[in-house]
């Protein structure tokens, strides 16, 4: 069901908040941990959250802080890295409420100089496209190879001896692997979760339940998402922690391990006509 418009915010309503959650986050972020900052300081339900840009797999949400991100880097509040790392600039700290309220107009007025209209933040479009292919993909695969697959992810990120369980009854645990670091090494028990919609905290507290005893690391990765719940629950307090992996971030992980995702540089050539009127 989706949320009522009224409570969709707009970008520019998300503009001041997106500063103010950077200055809360110490002055960086990167796009998840601004989103969800983001979410708390203008109290964004669960039922907007889960809201869909398009056919996603982004948010609605995240697109329009995409936008307001957009409009506060075109004034000089915001930089971002190659690595979606988001820093708010000494002229963003300087920015009053009234000042970020202006923005807008001042950008389609052309004011901040190159050209009156931005588009907005061009890798979360081009992103939709490629992780929407890649989740259909995976979301066709047999349970076993998806499994096989998690598998071979944990040893292509330094993992030893995993091996894929997959037995019944066993609190929804796939498979145990080892996560060796220089001098001391940890087990991690995985569940791998091929979901179109949402996971919620009932499924965390079970995983959890059912490694109580046996190890103190756990990780679920999944096709869908995590609800806010599910996140409270992975990191809740006094409980073994349980790493999260949604699938934009599985998504993110198979393209960073050239996992049958294969990125391509493409020439951009300029003809210079200057150049030979100077001959």
């Amino acid at each position: 069901m989706p949320a009522p418009s009224d409570a969709m915010p707009t970008y520019d309503r998300m503009m001041w908040p997106a500063l103010q959650a950077l200055k809360k986050a110490g002055g960086s972020a990167t796009n998840q941990e601004h989103l969800e900052e983001v979410a708390k300081l203008m109290g964004l339900t669960e039922e907007v959250l889960v809201v869909l840009h398009k056919e996603g797999p982004a948010t609605e949400v995240g697109y329009r802080l995409s936008w307001a991100r957009t409009y506060l880097k075109k004034a000089g509040a915001l930089e971002s890295s190659a690595r979606a790392v988001w820093t708010i600039t000494p002229v963003g700290l300087a920015l009053s409420e009234s000042d970020v309220a202006a923005i807008p107009g001042k950008v389609r007025r052309g004011e901040y100089g190159g050209g009156p209209d931005p588009e907005p933040d061009k890798e979360l479009e081009a992103a939709a496209a490629w992780k929407d292919q890649l989740l259909k993909v995976l979301k066709a695969m047999r349970p076993d190879r998806f499994e096989r697959l998690a598998q071979r992810i944990l040893r292509e990120s330094g993992f030893v001896r995993v091996e894929v369980t997959g037995r019944t009854g066993d609190g929804g645990i796939d498979g145990v692997g080892v996560l060796r670091l220089t001098l001391i090494s940890f087990q991690v028990f995985f569940q791998c979760k091929k979901y179109d919609g949402i996971v919620g905290a009932s499924v965390i507290r079970d995983f959890r339940g059912a490694m109580v005893g046996r190890t103190d690391k756990g990780l679920v990765i999944t096709t869908g998402r995590f609800s806010r719940d599910a996140k409270n629950e992975a990191g809740r307090d006094g409980a073994p922690p349980v790493e999260l992996i949604d699938g934009e971030q599985l998504c993110d992980l198979l393209k960073q391990l050239k996992m049958g995702v294969r990125t391509e540089l493409v020439e951009h050539v300029t003809v210079v006509p200057d150049y030979f009127g100077d001959i």
